[in-house]
């Protein structure tokens, strides 16, 4: 059963937002108590933070699919929906975060550091916070936002000071046991390892970190092996450590041609050429590994690498390797350029943007910005005043005349928002709706021709005056 996973495709969706609430105050001898609509709750967010207790994305490849709640609807009485709980997904100190293109949109790196993968939808205002002096009792409320979905990919990069590289069955594992407290599996067989091993190792006053990547093998960075799949680890070490095999069985293989081989991979991966490197010959307690060790060593000096001879398993020169490493760590933490306060920057807008542009597509002109596409969003398209209430703030925002500049006319189409997910309507010119164009609550005048729906309960509440006139004027014999 897989136990490590370090890159997943992760489907996340933010909660919707909650609609508000249409509601009139009703209480004896208050006939008109006016609108006491509630607003929506806002939906949760899904948001990705680094847990120190967390090591691999296992839960995630099991379950990809992760929803944040929904916010609750307003209700009468100016009673707000609750909001909806946030999602927080714990990830493993390291891990990357991707789109589907490979883009990158977030590296977290330290405890508690977080990224918002999903925004939750605006809850929607209720008819209480829509009254005003023209709109004394709004016969309507603005519906919730949908909540963000996104695909998104997480691979993980272990964060460790030093990387150990080197074929399979070098001896790797068994120079971190030795080395730190871990405890790797170790056999005589082949990709042994097949997760990266994290070992936490003390020399004097420096405290680092050492990982054992899974042997690589030529063509590992183009997918052989298990190479491809774990260069990935290497990438925040800051020093890289050689492990070479002084007593292979294997006759085409020595010391310096694995050097060669595995220089090569990290070539190709790239991005690896600055960090410092140490070689290590393993397996001295072997005779023939010793005495091969001692014929390679003054050919990779000459190369200008330091060597270090070692047996992890009879704990020989292991002292040395240890400081030698803590001072190259220590090296590259002081060279590291310190980290300054995030600044903030506040880029104000420029005074002739109006956030919104309009542009002609064939039959339609398309309306595309931040604002319009989001008050069409809260749009109930079955209520005529809320409609209109849409028309008058386009109106506002000069979406009309933005419009009649780029040539529109009476009865042109005129799209709201992506070409996937538009609002499209017959455009009318028209003015901002006075007092004079409301009609009873849920109604707009301007829509008398245009709304099939209310003509409809004009014609049956005329029926009923009708025949209630009739009933007043009947005359008994």
């Amino acid at each position: 059963m897989t136990t490590f996973v370090d890159r997943v495709e992760l489907h996340v969706a933010a909660g919707n937002g909650g609609h508000g609430c249409a509601s009139v105050h009703r209480e004896k001898f208050k006939p008109l108590g006016g609108p006491d609509g509630g607003n929506g709750g806002r939906g949760g967010d899904v948001i990705l933070t680094v847990d120190q207790s967390v090591t691999t994305l296992l839960d995630y490849h099991h379950s990809p699919h992760r929803k944040a709640t929904n916010g609750k609807p307003g209700e009468g009485g100016n009673r707000s929906g609750k909001d909806g709980q946030d999602l927080v997904l714990p990830v493993p100190d390291g891990t990357v975060v991707l789109d589907k293109a490979g883009n990158v949109l977030a590296d977290l790196v330290g405890h508690g550091t977080s990224y918002v993968a999903a925004q939750g939808g605006r809850g929607g205002l209720g008819n209480a916070a829509l009254a005003s002096a023209r709109r004394k009792a709004p016969g309507f409320a603005l519906l919730g936002e949908p909540g963000d979905t996104q695909d998104i990919v997480l691979e993980l990069k272990t964060v460790a000071d030093v990387a150990l590289v080197g074929y399979p069955s070098a001896g790797k594992s068994s120079l971190i046991s030795v080395l730190s407290a871990a405890k790797p599996k170790i056999a005589d067989y082949p990709f042994t390892t097949l997760v990266p091993n994290l070992g936490v190792v003390t020399a004097g006053s420096t405290v680092y970190t050492i990982a054992d990547v899974p042997g690589l093998i030529p063509g590992a960075s183009q997918g052989r092996g298990l190479g491809l799949e774990f260069l990935r680890h290497v990438e925040r070490c800051s020093v890289l450590v050689h492990v070479l095999d002084t007593a292979t069985l294997e006759s085409d293989r020595d010391p310096l041609s694995d050097l060669d081989i595995i220089e090569e991979e990290l070539r190709q991966y790239g991005g690896l050429d600055n960090r410092p490197r140490l070689v290590v010959l393993n397996k001295i307690d072997v005779p023939d590994g010793k005495d091969l060790a001692e014929m390679v060593r003054p050919d990779l000096e000459a190369r200008g690498y330091r060597v270090f001879q070692v047996s992890a398993v009879a704990h020989l020169g292991l002292k040395e390797l240890s400081f030698a490493l803590a001072e190259l760590v220590a090296k590259a933490r002081a060279d590291k350029p310190k980290e300054e306060a995030t600044r903030i920057v506040i880029r104000p807008k420029a005074v002739d943007d109006t956030g919104f542009t309009v542009t002609r597509e064939d039959d339609v002109f398309r309306v595309r910005g931040e604002k319009p596409e989001r008050w069409v969003r809260q749009t109930d398209f079955n209520n005529d005043e809320a409609v209109g209430y849409l028309a008058d703030r386009l109106n506002r925002l000069g979406v009309e005349e933005a419009l009649m500049k780029a040539g529109a006319r009476g009865g042109d189409g005129v799209a709201i928002g992506p070409e996937e997910n538009a609002v499209v309507f017959d455009w009318e010119p028209s003015v901002t709706a006075g007092a004079e164009m409301l009609g009873r609550r849920g109604e707009d005048h301007r829509f008398e021709e245009s709304r099939p729906a209310a003509q409809r309960r004009r014609d049956r509440q005329a029926e009923r005056d009708e025949a209630q006139q009739e009933f007043d004027d009947f005359e008994p014999f």
